[in-house]
């Protein structure tokens, strides 16, 4: 019973951010073509919510040395299920990234469709959630289109070489935690440690379309 009431709350939250204005799926026109599993993601200087600026490569492991890759995950404030899947995200920061494999977080939904979703608002959510990881703000949003992130969360795991090794959904049940059966990124780490190409290595990212100004 207290699963159904919690998935009747979660489609009620849901059906609320559908219909808010600015909400239609959209996407800005770009002529820039996505990201394939084996190509080279573009590195960036966005902006943190500390005020740096943040790029890939000037990302290090907590002793100095480079990381083994990068856990790209574009996601959000106000999506129900960016929400929903912002504890996995710091689970997966805080068991990888000592092991060499952060999460690098980018919002990439403008301020003006989705006011939720400032800069401050950002800074905000990452203070009540403790985010232990960069959250980077792509301001102008130019960088996902360049990824070819469509939802939030999608997740683009790279290589140190910036080589995109997997991207899609960070598992297969975004209401339920306890219910996760198969863990895609998770999954995906372990191949590339291993030396080996992940299986599956895409899958469909389930989320909010990207907010545009109209």
């Amino acid at each position: 019973m207290k699963k159904v009431l919690g998935l009747l709350a979660f489609l009620a939250v849901l059906a609320v951010y559908a219909f808010h204005p600015g909400n239609a799926d959209q996407s800005l026109n770009t002529t820039v073509e996505a990201l394939s599993v084996g190509d080279v993601a573009p590195d960036f200087q966005l902006k943190n919510i500390d005020g740096s600026t943040v790029s890939l490569t000037g990302l290090t492991n907590p002793d100095g040395s480079e990381p083994l890759g990068y856990i790209v995950t574009f996601t959000c404030n106000t999506c129900p299920f960016a929400v929903m899947y912002e504890d996995r995200l710091i689970e997966l920061h805080e068991k990888y990234a000592p092991k060499g494999w952060p999460v690098v977080a980018i919002n990439p939904n403008d301020p003006e469709a989705m006011a939720g979703d400032s800069f401050d608002k950002m800074k905000e959510r990452a203070e009540e959630k403790s985010f232990p990881f960069v959250y980077l703000f792509d301001e102008g949003q130019e960088i996902y289109p360049q990824y070819g992130a469509t939802k939030t969360p999608h997740v683009f795991l790279l290589n140190n070489e910036r080589e995109v090794k997997y991207i899609g959904a960070i598992d297969n049940n975004p209401q339920d935690a306890d219910a996760v059966t198969a863990h895609f990124v998770e999954d995906a780490i372990a191949a590339v440690g291993a030396g080996n190409d992940p299986d599956p290595d895409y899958t469909k990212a389930i989320g909010c379309s990207i907010k545009v100004k109209r």
